[in-house]
């Protein structure tokens, strides 16, 4: 069972998702919050896999709620789905910098947000990196805490795989492109994730930019 938390200030928009997620069997909402004071507050109690954030609210917001609910959570186990109405949003790349593992267009359909909610629970990308991609682009640059260390930690061969999924490309895309086995980059992408304690593929992306491994404009 996926133990969801919706946070929106709209009683509205989250009675809508509430009804949507209930009709799935396998979730279920375990708490509403109005602000990101009471996101956080909630979050840290009950423990959810996934919180449906808004990233625009009152005194706290999501961007904030997002950083203190990833920074609490050690074992990178809770997930935070960024709820906003731009895609291409300044708000929406700094709750990915805080440790958001993605996000959804208000307007979503419900099959959409029910699909996106089991990817990010399995820490697929719940966005397509590409989009990812073109949105870090626009800003990364522009905010002065990310991080200016390459990633040595990491093989040359991660290094490499790390690149490819930071440009968007899937497990398979990159099997193809360095000649390996989709099985061997399932396990560099694992390894990724562990070395650079990252929580999923969105995460790597975000990383991949800010520390300059990969540079805004390059590649395909």
């Amino acid at each position: 069972m996926i133990r969801v938390l919706i946070a929106d200030d709209h009683a509205l928009v989250r009675t809508g998702f509430r009804m949507i997620l209930e009709n799935a069997s396998d979730m279920r909402v375990v708490g509403e919050a109005s602000d990101g004071a009471g996101a956080t507050a909630m979050a840290l109690e009950l423990r959810p896999d996934i919180v449906l954030m808004d990233v625009q609210m009152p005194d706290v917001d999501g961007v904030e709620a997002t950083r203190r609910i990833c920074a609490d959570d050690e074992a990178g186990r809770a997930r935070v789905l960024i709820l906003t109405t731009f895609d291409l949003d300044e708000y929406v790349y700094a709750a990915l910098h805080a440790g958001a593992s993605g996000f959804l267009l208000k307007d979503i359909l419900a099959a959409d947000l029910l699909s996106a909610i089991r990817m990010a629970v399995r820490g697929d990308a719940v966005v397509a990196p590409t989009v990812t991609r073109r949105l870090i682009e626009s800003y990364v640059g522009t905010d002065p805490r990310q991080a200016t260390t390459r990633p040595d930690v990491l093989t040359d061969r991660e290094s490499e795989v790390l690149t490819q999924i930071a440009r968007g490309l899937s497990n398979s895309e990159i099997a193809g492109a360095l000649y390996l086995t989709e099985g061997t980059v399932k396990s560099h992408v694992s390894r990724i994730l562990f070395k650079l304690g990252l929580r999923d593929r969105v995460q790597a992306v975000v990383y991949a930019y800010e520390s300059g491994l990969v540079r805004a404009g390059s590649g395909p």
